[in-house]
């Protein structure tokens, strides 16, 4: 299996995150990359490859105009405005207030507009860094459209919590929707995507919620006592065209092993009768047992029989890194997923 990586993930690096009422270090750091790039080589996964540079245009063909131009200026912006430091927001909109069609022009309420959290900010070259994990995916989508079996996108900063036109939860640009756009754009008929990461892929549900090419299935703390709160809950089946095409499994704090697997296979049951031409799996490994803003109790050996199960599926699969930040074992665990694949594909 190839893997799809560029150094040009180190150009962001929040430093903080407000967590639980702290201001800490982020978790989502550059040595997460670094960390599952060298268990790749380790284990003599495949060749690894740095990814062409991909016209804008493709991004655009998820994310909204006014977004992408918005992350590619604000810290332009803030400089102008004579502030130093990273590009906070610092207020959000509430459900009380009625909702507005068009971003406001002032830099604080564009900020809270296109924003929900304050998990990631964006600094001089996070738009740069951004661009290039989209390149990265994109990279990954080539080689499968083309014939491969798999591949794998070292994708960083993460994107399955960004969505048309917001950012959040470490995400800027949405990697796994905008693959899977490129699949449709290039002739996939159907595409599914498995969000397996312990957090919701909210931006990639956002995304394709009222479409019927794209199938989201996504196994997630439920939204009641996990981030990024809201959305997630099974009843979120999608709407006009897409519904029955948008699969949540909400799971309580403390799923094990075997209460897991079990919507992992109806999920992958799923995505077998959708019919899908290609497979987009949102790879996060935030269910290890022992990561630090996850409520699961995966273990590493587990990684390897998900690995296997999706293989199972017979479809041509593009990976694409999302969360894990137990930093001991992320690669573990992130290879093992890669290397069930493989054993499964043998």
């Amino acid at each position: 299996m190839k893997t799809f990586y560029t150094s040009d993930h180190h150009l962001h690096h929040s430093g903080m995150e407000l967590s639980f009422g702290k201001i800490v270090e982020t978790f989502e750091m550059p040595t997460r990359a670094e960390i599952v790039l060298a268990r790749v080589r380790e284990v003599g996964l495949g060749p690894v490859e740095t990814p062409a540079e991909f016209d804008i245009a493709l991004i655009k063909r998820i994310h909204d105009t006014g977004y992408v131009d918005f992350l590619r200026s604000v810290f332009d912006e803030w400089r102008a405005a004579g502030r130093d430091g990273e590009v906070w927001p610092y207020s959000w909109r509430h459900r009380s207030m009625p909702p507005i069609d068009t971003p406001p022009s002032g830099l604080d309420a564009r900020l809270s507009y296109y924003s929900f959290d304050m998990a990631g900010s964006i600094t001089e070259t996070t738009w740069r860094a951004a661009k290039r994990a989209s390149d990265t995916a994109l990279a990954g989508a080539e080689i499968v459209r083309n014939g491969a079996r798999s591949a794998f996108s070292l994708c960083r900063p993460p994107g399955h919590h960004a969505g048309r036109d917001f950012f959040g939860g470490y995400c800027y640009l949405n990697n796994a929707a905008i693959a899977a756009q490129y699949f449709r754009d290039q002739g996939a008929g159907r595409v599914a995507i498995l969000d397996i990461d312990y957090h919701h892929g909210n931006g990639t549900q956002e995304i394709f919620y009222d479409r019927d090419d794209v199938l989201l299935a996504s196994l997630h703390g439920d939204p009641d006592f996990e981030f990024p709160f809201h959305l997630g809950y099974a009843r979120e089946t999608g709407s006009g065209a897409g519904t029955g095409y948008n699969l949540n499994y909400p799971l309580p704090s403390g799923t094990d092993w075997p209460r897991w697997r079990n919507a992992f296979e109806d999920a992958c049951a799923r995505i077998a009768a959708y019919g899908a031409d290609t497979l987009v799996v949102s790879l996060g490994v935030d269910t290890f047992k022992d990561d630090p803003i996850s409520q699961f109790r995966l273990e590493s050996a587990h990684f390897v029989t998900i690995g296997e199960r999706i293989a199972a599926l017979g479809l041509p699969t593009l990976f694409v890194m999302e969360g894990g930040y137990a930093v001991e074992l992320l690669g573990v665990n992130a290879v093992n997923v890669l290397s069930g694949f493989e054993r499964g594909s043998a």
